[in-house]
């Protein structure tokens, strides 16, 4: 997307409430048409970034730019920039169609006018037929709808949605994140979206922007800090893992040579700032192990099954490494190919796949 122009430029943003920093010296890019998330757990930023990008929060130091226009002096109102909030913010007296065009009818736009575009947003998410309902004959699901047709009425560049989904039931914020993202792609509009949900962030970003403690710890593509974090917090925060403390060895053409407790032998990535001598952690997916009798070509790590816990489509298997920690292999609950599930007891090899473990800088 490098010949995508920018939506909204963070620049060093710092953000101060007396004594306590909130935003400590942010900066990152958020293009045009891009469905963005800044993710991380409650009281790290989040929100307030994008309450700041809003302007229902001031800027302490830095600046924030919106298609190349810095916004600092605009005001929420004059911001070509609509919210979805976590609580909707429906007015219980009006219908559906009245909600969605008040905003439309605020910005000086005749009631004829504010009512057929309400129909077109409506119609956008599929909600044409309760058109004439009050927000009390709704579900959850499609109150959040009307917040988001009302949001998207006045055609605004960029769209806030702050957790809107974290009141719904699994089911309905699994459906709703495929609508979301189906909303966005249809629009074409700059999507940002707050949550702590690391399943949400996955499914439907283009880009996440991980944050704790008001700091970003990584930015990018939703693969590649899965499979390619950073730091600690980012692999513990994002999905499972194995986090192991071992000391490096030696490294050579790129890769470490990395120990762990009881003698055992890992390779992996090189990371820089990390030399030989250095006690670090590494991590690895559970999904990126398998079982086996008898060692591979691959690493492979001998210890005994402590136990299988059933999740519904994977078995979880913890297995105590032979004088060293435990380790979670995650394996299809149906054995295909080397996929082996142990009894309890039993002795195994705990294999990785190529390029499974993954330094790290704590």
């Amino acid at each position: 997307m490098s010949d995508t122009p920018n939506a909204i430029d963070v620049v060093d943003a710092i953000k101060r409430y007396g004594d306590f920093t909130a935003l400590q010296k942010i900066s990152l890019s958020i293009y045009d048409n891009e469905f963005f998330t800044l993710l991380g757990p409650s009281g790290c930023g989040k929100t307030t970034l994008l309450r700041m990008i809003a302007g229902f929060e001031d800027v302490t130091e830095g600046a924030i730019f919106l298609f190349g226009d810095e916004i600092e002096d605009l005001p929420p109102n004059k911001r070509p920039v609509n919210t979805v909030f976590q609580n909707y913010a429906l007015f219980p007296h009006m219908t559906v169609t009245e909600n969605v065009g008040f905003g439309l009818e605020m910005r000086g736009r005749s009631k004829s006018e504010a009512r057929a575009r309400a129909g077109e947003m409506l119609e956008l998410v599929q909600l044409s037929q309760f058109a004439d309902r009050k927000p009390s004959q709704l579900s959850g699901g499609q109150q959040q709808r009307v917040a988001l047709a009302r949001a998207l009425a006045p055609q605004p560049k960029v769209l806030l949605l702050d957790e809107p989904l974290s009141a719904l039931d699994l089911k309905l914020r699994q459906a709703m994140r495929f609508e979301l993202k189906e909303l966005q792609r249809e629009t074409g509009i700059t999507f940002i979206f707050v949550t702590h949900d690391q399943e949400e962030a996955l499914t439907m970003s283009d880009r996440i922007a991980v944050m704790s403690a008001g700091k970003l710890q990584q930015l990018g593509e939703a693969k590649d800090i899965y499979e390619r974090p950073h730091n600690m917090f980012v692999a513990d925060f994002i999905g499972e893992t194995n986090l192991l403390e071992v000391s490096v060895d030696q490294i050579a053409g790129g890769r470490a040579t990395c120990h762990l407790g009881g003698g055992h032998e890992l390779t992996c990535n090189e990371v820089e700032g990390v030399g030989a001598g250095a006690r670090v952690h590494m991590s690895v997916r559970p999904e990126r192990l398998f079982l086996s009798d008898e060692p591979t070509e691959s690493e492979s790590l001998k210890g005994t099954v402590r136990d299988n816990i059933f999740v519904g489509t994977d078995i979880q298997t913890i297995i105590d490494l032979a004088d060293g920690p435990q380790m979670i292999v995650r394996t299809s609950n149906s054995e295909r190919g080397n996929k082996r599930i142990f009894d309890p007891g039993a002795q195994a090899y705990v294999n990785m796949e190529a390029e499974a473990a993954r330094l790290l800088v704590d």
